[in-house]
């Protein structure tokens, strides 16, 4: 067996490489929530990703840390740490990394079968799938134990049935993890069951969820009676909610996943770097004001603190001296310096991030964030439920009071069924 290129070999290839092949940053990213462009643009958009998805496979740094039977480079966290390193300055398929590599990605590679992981990882890797996860319902929220959209067995294959929704892209996305219940006749979290489901098919129909600012990306799925054959089930029939406890540590530990592509300077977090504010204020030519510097010092801290914390816990975790329950408390960090650091960034900005000019995109970009900043704490499983893991799972604290532990989940009070 040949050895594995070394962290810093491969790290001098990636420069190389990048500075011939990628293009250099020029534009703010919007984000998800960026809102205000067309649909074509939204499209352009998705587009560039899957080409950049593609530019990165064919030039060998795609996949760093997947296996290389299914097409990645079987290298390890630190070589995928190099290479984010690397490409911060550059252009790179931001859009597609969540949920595709993680939380999808991930699960499929610890549970899928041989068949699902040949199918589906090379097609990711290049940039042809794009992966969405089916969680959330209309009755349940975060509780997601709590789903009601049912698969009931019909010989080899399933026929799903009810709705999800807080879809992040799905109108322009290719296949989706979907949670559903199997039976009914056993506590909630023991009639479970994960299926692939490939989102635009006939029974499946996709409602896009207007926004604040005016984005569509959240988007609602009905499904009514779609047949998903049984050699795309994730995991054991009714043991679903093992194949989701991995699922959304998946989700909660994104910001450290080494499967996943983003800038160093970015950690993970939408918190803003230092060079930005300052850059901000230089150009609105408040960086003499003691308050502004003072606030740019406090988004330094929290950067520096996030970025710390995320190295301990990944390295924790990835060590054994930490469980894998500690990604919660990045989770948790990650949404308040996002908040707090978005609000400072409309403080400092002032009145040009409530209302600009079109070509003013930085001021758009800060107004639109600071409308959307909570979102952070809401999309990909509450703050609230991070801090319960904390609290119970780390601290040992009492488990939260429940009523319906141990009751079949037809006798279970809930809200009206979405189907």
């Amino acid at each position: 067996m040949s050895a594995i290129e070394s962290v810093e070999s491969f790290r001098e290839r990636a420069r190389v490489w990048l500075a011939d092949n990628m293009p250099l940053r020029t534009t703010p990213y919007t984000g998800t929530f960026g809102g205000g462009g067309t649909d074509e643009e939204e499209l352009a958009e998705v587009q560039k990703n899957r080409d950049l998805q593609r530019k990165l496979f064919d030039g060998g740094f795609a996949g760093i840390c997947f296996p290389v039977e299914y097409g990645g480079l079987g290298l390890t966290p630190a070589h995928a740490d190099a290479f984010n390193e690397e490409i911060t300055p550059y252009e790179f398929p931001e859009k597609i990394q969540v949920p595709t590599f993680a939380p999808c990605a991930s699960v499929l590679l610890e549970f899928g079968t041989e068949e699902q992981k040949r199918e589906h990882i090379p097609a990711i890797l290049k940039g042809e799938e794009i992966w969405m996860q089916f969680l959330s319902e209309p009755s349940g929220g975060s509780d997601v134990a709590g789903a009601q959209t049912t698969a009931v067995r019909d010989g080899d294959e399933w026929v799903l049935s009810g709705s999800k929704i807080w879809t992040t892209g799905a109108w322009w996305s290719d296949w989706g993890l979907c949670l559903a219940r199997t039976n009914w006749d056993v506590p909630k979290h023991r009639g479970l069951t994960v299926f692939i489901l490939q989102i635009h098919q006939p029974g499946i129909e996709v409602n896009r969820i207007e926004m604040l600012n005016g984005s569509k990306e959240f988007c609602q799925e009905y499904i009514d009676e779609v047949r998903i054959p049984d050699s795309d089930r994730i995991g054991a029939v009714d043991d679903g909610w093992t194949v989701g406890t991995r699922w959304m540590f998946y989700e909660k530990s994104y910001a450290i996943s080494p499967l996943t592509t983003r800038p160093a300077a970015k950690s993970g977090s939408a918190v803003s770097g230092k060079n930005s504010l300052v850059e901000r204020a230089k150009t609105l030519e408040k960086l003499d004001n003691a308050h502004v510097r003072d606030l740019i010092g406090e988004s330094i801290a929290l950067e520096s603190a996030y970025r710390s914390l995320s190295r301990r816990v990944s390295e924790g975790i990835r060590g054994g001296a930490m469980s894998e329950h500690a990604a919660a408390l990045t989770r948790v960090l990650a949404a308040d310096a996002q908040i707090r650091t978005t609000s400072i960034e409309f403080e400092i900005s002032g009145s040009s991030a409530v209302a600009w000019t079109e070509d003013d995109v930085s001021s758009e970009t800060i107004g639109n964030g600071f409308l959307m900043r909570q979102a952070t704490a809401i999309g990909g499983g509450t703050t609230e439920m991070s801090r319960n893991v904390i609290s119970e799972r780390i601290l040992g604290m009492p488990r939260e009071l429940t009523h319906d532990k141990n009751l079949p989940f037809r006798d279970v009070p809930r809200g009206p069924s979405s189907k």
